[in-house]
């Protein structure tokens, strides 16, 4: 495993981050419970030592089984991030939507509910999921953050999605240690943000890595996802036209990549994201203990200048994301 410095938090982290949007087994296909716990030590041991996750996920099911996965002395091996301020407005029907509250109020319910599901009496890192939309004061967000920083129950602050202005006030007024955008080869929307927040001294996370697992290689047909899948909406312009064409042309490059490093079209994807001295950590969904295997074996090996110029090519193709 390589790790690098998370910004100015003094801390060194994997440059892979276990993401657990997947591990409730509800919005990425099904996942049982055994192995999530499975894929959670498997990503651990294999060096992995900052795991990424949010009460949202499977309406607390991830959280819960991160919690469970990190007892007998997992706990102590990573830096743990869970978010606030993004919720279901019913937990057992996401077809009703989502309601982005980071009032005073519900973090402090957000955190202890976050606790309790993850067992632990702390949280490394506590971000701001999505901007406000219910009319909460930014001042009275970032009073609360620092109130729970007080309090112990979190040690280091920042946000994940917020548009500059929102984030910038968060910088202002020191509560931006930790910056998170979608990152990966097919979006990069936030590219130069990340770069600006990363030399503002913050640590930087990529997510969606993989983009919801076409950038894996699996899916070479536009698939059909059950319903509530997310891949169908979060990622939806992956997989539908003219984007999924677009993606398999990429693939191709990526095929022959992967076969003359020995490797899988994932960690092609996963080291181009790596390979940008901004960038920091990227987070890799898994379901299973092999593909948490395979992910950290991407750390075993860099992309050429030459493979890296191939890619930039082809990524240069391919016009979703404006």
């Amino acid at each position: 495993m390589r790790y690098k410095k998370f910004g100015s938090t003094g801390k060194d982290v994997s440059v892979l981050c276990l993401g657990t949007w997947a591990l409730g087994g509800k919005q990425f296909g099904a996942v049982t419970q055994e192995d999530a716990i499975a894929a959670v030590h498997a990503m651990i041991d294999c060096g992995v030592n900052i795991v990424d996750t949010a009460p949202i996920y499977a309406s607390g099911g991830s959280e819960e089984i991160l919690g469970k996965a990190l007892q007998g002395g997992y706990r102590d091996k990573v830096f743990l991030i869970t978010k606030f301020g993004s919720e279901f407005v019913d937990p057992n029907d996401s077809d009703k939507g989502t309601i982005k509250d980071s009032s005073r109020k519900n973090m402090l319910k957000s955190i202890d509910a976050s606790l309790k599901r993850l067992q632990t009496d702390y949280i490394d890192g506590y971000l701001m999921h999505w901007d406000d939309r219910v009319g909460t004061p930014i001042e009275e967000t970032i009073a609360c953050m620092k109130e729970l920083k007080a309090a112990g129950k979190v040690r280091f602050l920042g946000m994940s999605n917020l548009e500059r202005d929102l984030a910038d006030r968060l910088l202002a007024d020191g509560v931006l240690d930790i910056v998170q955008y979608p990152y990966n080869m097919v979006n990069r929307t936030k590219e130069d943000v990340l770069k600006y927040y990363a030399g503002q001294g913050c640590g930087t996370m990529g997510y969606g890595s993989l983009g919801g697992g076409i950038l894996t290689g699996q899916f070479r047909e536009v698939p059909t996802f059950g319903h509530g899948d997310m891949r169908a909406s979060f990622y939806g312009p992956m997989f539908t036209e003219p984007g999924f064409s677009q993606i398999q042309a990429l693939l191709k490059v990526m095929d022959g990549i992967a076969e003359a490093h020995r490797a899988t079209v994932a960690q092609v994807a996963i080291n181009w994201a790596l390979a940008h001295d901004y960038m920091h950590t990227v987070l890799t969904g898994v379901g299973n203990a092999a593909e948490a295997e395979e992910n950290c074996a991407a750390a075993a090996w860099e992309l050429t200048a030459q493979e890296k110029q191939a890619l930039d090519e082809a990524i240069s193709k391919i016009h979703i994301y404006s």
